[in-house]
């Protein structure tokens, strides 16, 4: 029996210190600094969370990184007048090519809204704006929907992040935690499915191209 606890014990601290190492790793690239961005696609989605979001997928589009912009997540309580003020575009490119989505709530609610919005007009590549630390999860769920799309990640660095130090900061420091363990059973049901079968979706693709916000 003592030998068994021997061996249980032995076996949670490794798990645990695989959990703290992947934390770490997790932290660094997720609060990284940006670098200059290069990569253009065929459409660019936001996922909602924050107006400085909406407010650098409005410059992508302006910039000409992508041709068409899907806003995702919107909450039903904000117009279409606010979201165009957000992107600091005017009428007529907005109406053009820009596309709200109030349905979903979630990230795979997102995947599955830009899923349909890709579908329609068949790109092949997407250019995903979030947060720096909702990134790694959100290119998990979004190649698990999208089969044979090109994703280019192009996260915003919010405020606390750019400021000092994650482990300086308590909102930082548990903001990741929280979206760690977010992205843990995301991580663990796509390496069984690698394991067991083939993978859906096309690998993601990340690109030197994040943008610093002021705000989250």
């Amino acid at each position: 029996m003592r030998s068994m606890a021997n061996a249980l014990a032995g076996l949670a601290a490794v798990v645990a210190g695989l959990l703290a190492f992947g934390f770490v790793m997790f932290a660094a690239i997720a609060s990284r600094p940006p670098a200059p961005e290069q990569r253009k696609a065929d459409g660019i989605v936001v996922l909602t969370g924050g107006g400085a979001r909406i407010v650098e997928g409005g410059r992508l589009l302006k910039t000409g990184h992508g041709r068409r912009l899907l806003v995702t997540g919107v909450n039903t309580r904000t117009s279409r007048a606010e979201i165009m003020r957000l992107a600091d575009l005017d009428e007529p490119r907005f109406e053009c090519c820009v596309d709200l989505d109030y349905e979903a709530l979630d990230t795979f609610g997102n995947a599955s809204e830009t899923r349909e919005w890709v579908a329609a007009h068949r790109f092949k590549s997407l250019i995903v704006v979030t947060a720096g630390y909702h990134m790694p999860r959100s290119l998990a769920v979004l190649s698990e929907a999208l089969d044979g799309v090109e994703l280019i990640a192009h996260p915003v660095v919010a405020k606390p992040f750019r400021d000092q130090s994650w482990w300086l900061s308590w909102r930082a420091a548990r903001t990741l935690v929280a979206e760690y363990l977010k992205l843990l059973p995301v991580a663990a049901r796509q390496t069984i499915g690698r394991l067991v079968g083939p993978a859906s979706g096309l690998g993601a693709v990340a690109s030197p191209g994040p943008a610093t916000a002021k705000a989250n």
